[in-house]
């Protein structure tokens, strides 16, 4: 078994996007729209073949994201070096995204930053 793809909804669809696609090397299909519904979304692939669904739709409720709450928590992308965690991990911060924590190695070993990214959403970035 193998999970197939993680979505989720965003207010800013194609800014959701180009993160994914700018900053973690992503490749967006060409989008889906149901003119009925208003839902669209986009599939994001990555060469591992893990994929994201960034999904969006009229009149969803955004409630405030505590870092802290029950849910899922982040998405962990693996870069495969420290120095392509301290690279990305510094990219971010000077492109003003909130780096949480890190890099630094946890005490159960990984090497990880967190950053707060895509609608106030948790992305960690690993070896």
């Amino acid at each position: 078994m193998k999970i197939e793809h993680i979505a989720m909804y965003v207010n800013e669809l194609e800014a959701a996007r180009d993160f994914f696609v700018k900053y973690l090397d992503g490749h967006s299909n060409d989008g889906y729209h149901n003119k009925n519904t208003g839902f669209r979304s986009f599939f994001i692939s990555f060469d591992d073949g893990a994929r994201i669904e960034i999904m969006n739709k009229p009149e969803m409720v955004d409630s405030f994201k505590e870092l802290n709450r029950t849910g899922y928590a982040h998405i962990a992308f693996s870069l495969g070096s420290k120095e392509k965690v301290d690279e990305l991990t510094a990219k971010l911060k000077d492109d003003g995204y909130k780096v949480v924590s890190g890099p630094r190695t946890t005490g159960d070993g990984y090497y990880e930053s967190c950053i707060v990214a895509i609608e106030a959403n948790q992305i960690e970035l690993t070896v």
